[in-house]
């Protein structure tokens, strides 16, 4: 029999959708989490993992000689030793695109938060401050108008362009940075250097994958060329900007604000000292836990895109293979 095992299913599937198609194809094992410490003992017999944040280092896979395929339940595969799991013969794949409508999403949930400041208007009415007010009307702070203003974004794959879409939709200017502009260009996007899309951006938005080249991309020296009352986004990954850069920034008022859904390390660790990551307790920092991406129906999306890799896999025409 065909052994699956699914070693942290949770956050892909907290119960409400469901695994039978995966269930279809061979006798599966479901963990909603995976301590290091466990992670040979659940696959020892695995013909097929699929994993979402469980590391399989070169030492784990060589534990595993059984193991065929790895189905990453993300588009993200760091976790994965690749170049060991090609020297076992074992085939790596990733599902890509099922978010992209879910977090474009979410930076505009972001960007509206702060732009309009909806929760702090909220709180303030009900505690009884439009009730006091000597006017019929009144803002806590300046509100935003997005029409007119210019949104950055920098990496144009499918979020990217995502997040474009409802720029134009706004009636905002779209300026983007991109590797290949020529392959990716579309009507109303205006590529740029990286200086240029600093500078002109009312509105930035990170969405490039992480390298050497881009590590910390976002730090002091950027930072300084940006508006002083400019946004910041990221739901790409934690390592493009500098923690600390970008706590001094907002403290400062170089920027005015920013809004991230990934830190660079998640969770964020308290330590014994009650302190963790410096953004925690940054002046206007909005931080949500790297769920841009987990709308139901993007992770119907996931699941169902990962189905059909095992399926792929086991008809012998792997897909998605990284």
């Amino acid at each position: 029999m065909l052994n699956i095992v699914v070693l942290d299913a949770f956050t892909a599937n907290p119960g409400d959708l469901s695994w039978g198609g995966l269930a279809k194809l061979g006798q599966l094992s479901i963990h909603d989490r995976t301590p290091a410490s466990l992670v040979v003992e659940r696959a020892a017999e695995a013909d097929i993992i699929l994993t979402n944040k469980t590391v399989l280092d070169a030492a784990t896979l060589a534990q595993l000689p059984r193991l065929r395929c790895i189905s990453v339940l993300a588009t993200g595969y760091n976790v994965v030793d690749v170049a060991a799991a090609q020297r076992q013969g074992i085939t790596v794949c990733n599902v890509r695109g099922y978010a992209a409508n879910s977090v474009a999403q979410h930076v505009f949930a972001m960007v509206l938060a702060l732009a309009n400041r909806i929760a702090e208007h909220s709180q303030d009415t009900k505690a009884g401050g439009w009730a006091n007010s000597p006017d019929w009307s009144y803002t806590l702070t300046p509100l935003w108008e997005l029409a007119g203003k210019t949104m950055g974004i920098y990496g144009f794959g499918q979020i990217g362009q995502r997040v474009a879409d409802i720029a134009l939709a706004f009636g905002m200017k779209v300026v983007a940075h991109h590797k290949h502009p020529e392959r990716d260009k579309r009507p109303g996007v205006d590529f740029v250097g990286f200086e240029e899309l600093l500078s002109q951006s009312d509105v930035l938005s990170l969405h490039a994958p992480l390298s050497t080249d881009n590590q910390g991309i976002i730090n002091s020296t950027s930072l300084a060329q940006m508006k002083p009352t400019a946004l910041l986004f990221n739901t790409g990954r934690g390592g493009l900007i500098v923690e600390n850069d970008l706590k001094d920034a907002l403290e400062a008022g170089i920027i005015a604000a920013a809004g991230l859904d990934v830190l660079s390390q998640e969770p964020p660790r308290i330590g014994p000292d009650g302190l963790g990551n410096v953004l925690l307790s940054a002046k206007n920092c909005l931080i949500t836990p790297h769920n841009a991406w987990a709308t139901k129906e993007a992770r119907a999306r996931l699941i169902a895109e990962s189905v059909e890799n095992v399926r792929a896999f086991l008809a012998g025409s792997p897909r998605n293979v990284i």
